[in-house]
């Protein structure tokens, strides 16, 4: 008996804990079947909520549900995520169709899940499913490193003090991408930019997204030793950045979602210069009509890149409307092949 199946017989999670607070909505259908979409949504480390990563795919997946009628159902894992295939398995036992994993720490479980359950439609948000043996998974991938080149260059474009910085969440390959382009874009535009890199957990320690205490600490280090404006890649723990350059008078780059709309806070809202938009909502509202239409091919990767507008430079505040022309030259450049993004530091 695998995993999954086991799990499944000793019970439920009681996912209707997790539901959604938005009551279904009619109207529409899904796929061949005619009937409303019933959207299952695993969220990554901290949830809905962190006005980054998750709330982005919450957000994709109310805008397909608006549109095609349906039900969404939430599942958050337990702190160590020891429960995610337990969680998936629950969603797809319960007739939830597609699922949704948000997070490549899904990656080892969603195969699995997927392999008990053939006839749903998972996907999973920054994990590849090529070396999966299910053909009933989709890979939402994202170029992080090309939106995060336009962040570097913003950057070192507006800083003063030719001094910058970067705080990931956890040191680990996915992370490592947002820093090599943001590197190697404020690097394109300045080559003598000083660009202090710091990472608030180690592989393998998920804590760094969610702990703004340290993300704060480590920020105002940066500040303190002369970086004018720093760069997060660190879902929750983003927040601590924004207030530890509130309080030096410094700005910030925000991650994944439009963060300058997202804030609730006017004084952190004021050094939010721009976000790298990592399109998470729209890869997951195409994929949720696909699955509509019935047109979800599984088993393969779908790359979000500049191209595709699946990364790209968020303006809210006007903060970067100064130096527009040149960042879409620079992304210009890197759809046509001119500029070369590493994906590594």
């Amino acid at each position: 008996m695998t995993k999954a199946a086991a799990l499944l017989l000793a019970g439920s999670l009681g996912l209707a804990a997790c539901a959604s607070d938005e009551e279904p909505q009619a109207g529409g259908s899904a796929g061949a079947a005619g009937e409303d979409l019933q959207v299952g949504l695993a969220y990554d480390v901290g949830g809905r909520g962190d006005q980054s990563f998750n709330d982005s795919a919450y957000a994709g997946v109310e805008a397909a549900v608006g549109e095609l009628g349906g039900d969404i159902q939430e599942f958050s894992p337990n702190e160590d995520g020891s429960d995610r295939v337990e969680g998936l398995a629950n969603l797809a036992e319960a007739g939830y169709d597609p699922v949704i994993a948000v997070g490549f720490a899904y990656g080892e479980s969603i195969g699995e899940v997927a392999a008990e359950f053939p006839d749903t439609t998972f996907a999973i948000v920054d994990s590849s499913v090529a070396e999966l043996d299910v053909d009933n998974v989709t890979g939402l991938l994202f170029a992080e490193e090309e939106g995060s080149f336009l962040a570097g260059a913003a950057a070192a474009l507006k800083s003063e003090t030719d001094h910058v910085g970067f705080v990931g969440g956890v040191e680990m390959p996915l992370i490592q991408k947002f820093e090599a382009g943001y590197v190697a874009g404020a690097q394109h535009v300045n080559p003598d930019i000083q660009v202090d890199v710091e990472y608030i957990s180690p592989a393998g320690d998920f804590s760094g997204f969610g702990d703004p205490a340290r993300g704060q600490i480590l920020a105002r280090s940066m500040y303190d030793a002369g970086a004018d404006i720093v760069y997060h890649a660190a879902g929750g723990s983003g927040t601590g950045v924004f207030q530890a350059a509130a309080e030096t008078g410094n700005r910030a780059i925000g991650v994944d979602s439009d963060q300058y709309l997202a804030v609730d806070d006017p004084a952190l809202q004021a050094v939010i210069m721009t976000s790298m938009l990592k399109r998470v909502d729209n890869a997951v509202e195409s994929f949720i009509t696909d699955y509509s239409e019935g047109n979800v091919q599984g088993g393969v990767d779908i790359l979000n890149d500049l191209e595709s507008d699946g990364v790209g430079l968020a303006r809210s505040g006007g903060q970067i409307d100064d130096i527009e022309g040149q960042i879409e030259e620079y992304r210009q450049q890197i759809i046509d092949g001119e500029i070369e993004v590493p994906a590594t530091p």
